[in-house]
């Protein structure tokens, strides 16, 4: 594919080292809505403040937003300047926005399990609707997302799913089972790949197994451990970000796939994506706003420009990931063999993962255990 590789997803265990430490940390107060979830109170905010006033600065993957983006939100919404800083993974953005002090940052770009986890933590802002218009572009299954129902403190990015991704005239029969990948066949020895980052690494064998993908159970991830060790010596690699590369070149025939990253538009036209029958995750890139900002305006000027058709509908075109906006989307020519036609119930379909707090480290174990030479 020709776009840049990155790792977006490198989950790390997220512990909550004190709740009421990291709301002091932030000069706020926090309470618990009615399904638990721990939401700060919200500033006061001025819908008609005064944006010269205020300066922006994101942490964001790097090539997931445009690169004119600052220039242009400094045109559109008069703000004095928009600085962005990058991260790798979710680990190092999570390093710097739950350090001690100001991070700084404005606006972040986390995955949904880690937006979770700042909230769990008193450091988000919640969203004021009121200050994000194009909230109604979003596709109504984007405010029914598990780890954040109705979009209190997250505003969805980008969202996909994952299955196998592989060679149509390279495989013998059509992968429809996670056991295809986990148990494979002779003709497919040393030509399958697996995904080494923690959660999407256990993925196939929890679903296989019939567990959720979300699990905290130590029989469970155990068993998972057992099978992904038994596959170990018919694997090829494990790989996160060439995998696709491999199946162009004829190196693999199968591979775990997120599905933006299946190269199924190749001009050959041999690469497919499943999702197995045992079913897959549904995973969400998000905006969130920091408790800690001092633009807590802008900051919401930004994601609702973001949101604008003509702005979001980058995402899909560029990065090849769907858009939860219904208006974006229909903007973006899709081209032969696309996976931007996935539609939004097809998503929900799969299993959202979220963060587990301090059982995340089971996680982290397992595929130290499994990747140990």
């Amino acid at each position: 594919m020709s776009r840049s590789r990155f790792t977006r997803r490198l989950p790390a265990a997220v512990a909550v080292a004190g709740l009421a430490l990291a709301v002091a940390a932030c000069g706020g107060e926090s309470s618990s809505s009615s399904d638990g979830t721990t939401v700060a109170a919200a500033d006061q905010l001025k819908p008609d403040a005064d944006l010269s006033k205020q300066s922006l600065q994101i942490t964001v993957w790097d090539g997931y937003t445009p690169k004119e983006l600052p220039q242009r939100v400094k045109e559109k919404l008069k703000v004095q300047d928009m600085k962005v800083a990058l991260h790798a993974t979710n680990e190092e953005a999570m390093n710097k926005l739950t350090a001690q002090g100001d991070s700084g940052v404005d606006v972040a770009f986390v995955s949904g399990q880690y937006a979770q986890a700042l909230n769990a933590q008193g450091l988000l802002e919640p969203i004021h609707p009121e200050l994000i218009p194009n909230l109604a572009n979003l596709y109504p299954e984007a405010t029914q997302l598990s780890y954040d129902k109705g979009n209190k403190y997250s505003v969805p990015y980008t969202w996909g799913t994952t299955g196998i991704c592989y060679r149509t005239d390279l495989v013998k029969s059509k992968p429809t089972s996670w056991n295809d990948l986990l148990k494979p066949p002779a003709w497919a020895e040393k030509k399958v790949t697996m995904m080494t980052t923690e959660r999407w690494l256990a993925l196939p064998a929890l679903k296989s197994l019939g567990y959720s993908v979300n699990t905290d159970k130590d029989e469970e991830i155990t068993k998972a451990r057992e099978l992904l060790m038994a596959q170990k010596p018919h694997l090829l690699t494990y790989d996160d970000t060439t995998f696709g590369d491999k199946l162009v070149s004829g190196e693999a025939v199968m591979v775990e796939a997120w599905d933006g990253w299946c190269p199924t538009t190749d001009p050959k036209g041999n690469i497919a994506f499943a999702v197995p029958k045992e079913g897959s995750d549904l995973w969400v890139d998000t905006m969130v706003i920091m408790k800690s900002s001092k633009n807590k305006e802008a900051a919401h000027a930004l994601i609702n420009y973001i949101l604008d058709p003509a702005i979001h509908s980058w995402a899909a075109e560029n990065i090849n990931y769907k858009v939860p906006n219904k208006a974006a989307m229909e903007k973006v020519k899709i081209a032969k063999g696309s996976l931007l036609d996935i539609p939004p119930a097809r998503l929900l379909d799969g299993e959202s993962i979220i963060d587990l707090g301090a059982a995340s480290t089971k996680y982290t174990r397992l595929s130290a255990d499994v990747q140990a030479k």
